[in-house]
């Protein structure tokens, strides 16, 4: 009897051991220019999340009202939390999409898309 108690005990403690919580996914955490914000001519648009990333396996494009590709140069911070995208000159009067992709350090794949407007 107690042999067997002793075998549930550690059957029980295996299980616990081997159970992980769920692993949790990279957020966006803010944008700048924001979801919905309006403001004036921007040079950058920057993507804060809650972890790192593989920056080789991130993107970040911008289209205006018209549908047509703003040319960005992507960089990712020092820390690995901030996808930039800068642009050449900046941004013209109108409405903008931001489009991002990630792969989280968990390996999850994480999208987005948002819009801002220049005045």
């Amino acid at each position: 009897m107690f042999s067997n108690r002793i075998l549930s005990l550690a059957g029980a403690a295996a299980l616990v051991a081997s159970a992980s919580p769920a692993a949790a996914h990279a957020r966006l955490l803010a944008a700048t220019p924001a979801d919905g914000s309006t403001v004036s001519a921007p040079r950058t648009v920057a993507l804060t999340f809650s972890e790192r990333f593989a920056a080789p396996f991130s993107s970040i494009e911008v289209e205006d009202g018209r549908g047509r590709t703003v040319p960005v140069t992507r960089s990712v911070s020092d820390d690995g939390k901030t996808l930039t995208g800068s642009f050449a000159a900046p941004l013209a009067t109108g409405t903008y999409r931001v489009t991002w992709a990630i792969a989280a350090a968990d390996g999850h794949r994480m999208t987005g898309t948002y819009s801002f407007t220049v005045r």
